[in-house]
């Protein structure tokens, strides 16, 4: 591959890598420990991950289990999921904290379908983006006594680039959304 092609396909890789960690954090009615990635709690001052200072658990297909390497943290892992967007109460003994998945209804599953493919689209969009930012730059190469020829070249290698992360895209899109709409 062409050196100038690697700083675009180093960013589609990471619009790839994000879109897949967003889609981490959406709930399939199973239990899974990354929709606590994003969740921070106040550790002496400091924000937290959860994972950082609780050992989490899933004990069931539809539960997760936390417990806090120090009692004092209960409250405080607690109340970073009750404001989050979780939507899930969590229970707790003192000690551990339990989250209970709810079983998804069907409409909740259309609503989280409709939410994958517009994270797809958003993706994909950022592809196209560093796509047009490639070939701006390899147009400011005419000026660098760069064939026209060689220009359409990388042009044509961005495009393949460009159709290969969207195809991956879709591909994503397509088990995410299977993975949500199989009850």
């Amino acid at each position: 591959m062409d050196a100038r092609l690697e700083p675009f396909e180093t960013k589609m890789q990471k619009s790839l890598n994000n879109l897949e960690e967003e889609y981490g954090s959406i709930r399939a009615g199973r239990a899974n420990p990354h929709v606590l990635d994003k969740l921070k709690v106040d550790y002496y001052g400091t924000p937290t991950p959860i994972q950082s200072v609780a050992n989490v658990s899933v004990p069931e297909p539809r539960m997760i289990q936390i417990q806090p390497w120090e009692k004092a943290m209960v409250k405080e892992i607690e109340r970073a999921i009750l404001t989050s967007e979780l939507g899930i109460h969590p229970t707790n003994d003192g000690t551990v904290i339990r989250l209970v998945f709810p079983e998804l209804t069907e409409e909740r599953r259309k609503e989280l379908a409709k939410e994958i493919k517009k994270k797809g689209e958003n993706a994909k969009v950022a592809v196209r983006n560093i796509r047009r930012d490639a070939n701006d730059s390899f147009k400011k190469l005419a000026k660098e006594d760069v064939s026209k020829d060689e220009i359409k070249d990388l042009e044509d290698a961005a495009q393949k680039m460009t159709d290969q992360y969207i195809a991956r895209i879709e591909k994503a899109v397509e088990a995410k959304s299977k993975e949500i709409l199989t009850v």
